[in-house]
């Protein structure tokens, strides 16, 4: 199996890419900097190929996907994972441009990427796409509107996938990863108290737990479940168990709910 994770330089994507490639998979992992991919690659042995890209600029994401695929084959398993959180404040204070390049990396890249990439998985009818979201895509969350926006419609995005793309065998998932220190959640503490009351609730999970919420949808066990947003903080066996009531249910997915 064929594995492309983005945003593999550092934090949750290196946790990722380096599971996968100890799990025996062909890993290719992306991001801008090339000197954080190299030092992916070093700690996974060279068991593993970078290919350096910005997401946000479609002929870029083209000329990776054209490259993994020329390295490494056609690819199996695409893990959406590069995100930007910023800007923070107050949405009428928000700088435009910081707040529309928001959307330009945490949800036109991983549509450009899975535009790439699904041609692909649905002639050969088959492949698996994560997309790394966050509960701040569930609920609004105070002076986070771009990157609550973001996640939003990078969930409902992952829906839409599942439902078009169901007929020609392909899964796709909204990965929620919880609370990890990352440099991205370093940045956002000082100005979102939220997050520290979380981690001092002991909210904190590490890269491998979700690694293996990673390995477990790669798998195809939790096929039965595209299209639902899932969480490292689920009880995945209960989850897997009750499936068809998932499904029945419609849980696990965003919904209007009205007085009936």
């Amino acid at each position: 199996m064929t594995a492309l994770v983005t945003g593999g330089g550092r934090g949750i994507g290196r946790g990722i890419a380096l599971r996968l490639a100890k799990a025996g998979m062909a890993v290719a992992v992306s991001a801008r900097s090339v000197d954080q991919l190299d030092e992916t690659v070093r700690m996974a042995g060279g068991k593993m190929i970078a290919v350096a890209a910005d997401i946000a600029d479609p002929p870029s994401v083209r000329a990776m996907v054209r490259e993994v695929e020329a390295r490494l084959g056609p690819v199996d398993l695409l893990v959406n994972n590069a995100g930007t959180g910023g800007p923070f404040g107050p949405i009428w204070e928000a700088d435009a441009d910081e707040w529309w390049r928001c959307q330009e990396v945490n949800l036109r890249g991983p549509f450009v990427c899975c535009r790439e990439i699904l041609p692909g998985m649905i002639a050969r009818k088959s492949g698996r796409i994560i997309n790394i979201v966050s509960g701040a895509g569930c609920q609004a969350f105070p002076d986070m509107s771009a990157y609550v926006a973001s996640k939003t419609a990078l969930i409902r995005l992952s829906e839409q996938i599942a439902v078009e793309a169901a007929p020609h065998g392909v899964s796709a998932f909204a990965l929620r990863p919880g609370i990890v220190r990352t440099a991205m959640l370093e940045e956002a503490l000082p100005k979102m108290p939220i997050l520290q009351k979380m981690l001092d609730d002991g909210r904190e999970v590490s890269t491998d737990t979700v690694a293996d919420l990673v390995l477990l949808l790669a798998s195809g066990k939790a096929d039965a479940l595209s299209g639902r947003t899932l969480s490292v903080y689920d009880d995945q066996n209960e989850l897997l168990l009750r499936a068809a009531d998932v499904v029945k249910d419609e849980l696990y997915l965003l919904r209007v709910r009205a007085l009936s």
